[in-house]
């Protein structure tokens, strides 16, 4: 095999393929990368047989072929290569030959049979999508994925497609997170399916933040996302997801409507006393236009406040401090709306304005002893 390509695109190939290569496998073929150069480009895939990338770069290809080398030393090689074009040479040994400027190195790889071939998707359905949009469904619901394999559904998100709206929700027993976004679709059945959060948090990092289109093929078995030149194929799901619809209030008590970034702002301030060690939850005092938080822990005490629209009533919560953190960061709006009803419901954080239905997190709330006033 014999191929030239700019190091660059080299460089990043094998930064996304290496994302699903298998750290420690029965099969030894699976802790490196697979590189085959055919036609007039050259690609390479990572696999732990959950999920694999395939990614292709253009190469100039003087013989085809195909081999599998060690997934570190090879990334750190082309990594430290001057800026130019790499020449990539094996020969019937499994030796390769990497020249880049006046950079040399040979180092033997492995035979390309004993490498898995990625699991096939025979698309039964495929969603257009913007990568962009994508990427921010992802990023704004995958921080709710449970990480508890009792429940192994609940380790991915719900993708939900029905009337050209696209709904992701994730869920892990304290919290949920749901995002909505419009999308072209000439479906006209609902489609349901629910994609693990490892995979989910690989397509956030290889998405960039564009209009381009990028394609979900829904298989039986099997979910490819095609961005770009980079395809990640992972397994499905398959279980009973929770009826999102049953677990959120309709209403609350009382709604209140507070500055996302300035209450963000409150709790990471707040936040510096709770730690692993040092476990408190924060408390929220709600009042007639204002919030107080507050916390106390071996560390010390700490209060802070803001403004908010409408009367709290005197309502006094406690919650996780990172769980309240993580929906008021990811919410992609400026104002928001919190449905409260009583210590120990569930607080909803929707939009300020009520005609936007885009998102929803719910945050179940903790116990707060009288000791702690």
């Amino acid at each position: 095999m014999k191929f030239t390509c700019e190091k660059s695109a080299l460089a990043n190939a094998i930064s996304i393929a290496s994302r699903t290569v298998a750290m420690k496998s029965t099969i030894p073929a699976l802790e490196g990368l697979l590189i085959e150069a055919r036609g007039m480009e050259a690609i390479i895939s990572g696999y732990n047989l959950k999920t694999g990338i395939r990614t292709a770069l253009d190469a100039v290809v003087t013989e085809p072929g195909s081999i599998v080398l060690n997934a570190k030393l090879f990334g750190d090689i082309v990594r430290k290569m001057p800026d130019d074009t790499v020449s990539f040479d094996t020969d019937d040994g499994f030796m390769v030959k990497l020249c880049c400027g006046m950079s040399s190195f040979d180092i033997m790889g492995t035979s390309a049979d004993d490498y898995p071939d990625l699991p096939s998707v025979d698309a039964l359905e495929k969603i257009k999508i913007e990568e962009g949009v994508l990427k921010e469904l992802i990023g704004e619901t995958l921080f709710a994925v449970s990480t508890n394999e009792a429940r192994p559904i609940h380790t991915g998100s719900l993708f939900e497609i029905e009337n050209g709206m696209l709904t992701v929700v994730s869920v892990d027993g304290f919290r949920l997170a749901l995002r909505r976004e419009a999308i072209d679709s000439e479906n006209e059945e609902k489609i349901s399916f629910v994609v693990p959060g490892s995979a989910l948090s690989e397509v956030e990092k290889i998405a960039s933040e564009t209009e381009e289109q990028a394609t979900i093929c829904l298989g039986d078995k099997h979910i490819m996302f095609i961005i770009g030149s980079t395809e990640l194929v992972s397994r499905r799901l398959e279980g009973e997801f929770l009826d999102y619809n049953k677990s959120i209030p309709a209403t609350g008590k009382m709604s209140l409507t507070v500055n996302r970034r300035e209450l963000s702002g409150i709790i990471e301030r707040i936040s510096l006393l709770i730690s692993e060690k040092y476990k408190s939850p924060v408390r929220c005092k709600f009042t007639d236009g204002s919030l107080r938080v507050s916390t106390a822990t071996a560390l010390g005490k700490a209060v802070d406040e803001c403004e908010i629209v409408g009367d709290g009533q005197g309502l006094e919560i406690g919650f996780n401090n990172r769980y309240l953190l993580d929906a008021l960061k990811a919410a992609p709006a400026d104002d928001l709306r919190l449905q409260l009803s009583s210590p120990i419901a569930p607080c909803v954080i929707l939009p300020a304005d009520e005609e936007d239905n885009s998102f929803v997190y719910l945050i179940l709330p903790v116990r707060i002893r009288a000791e702690e006033e």
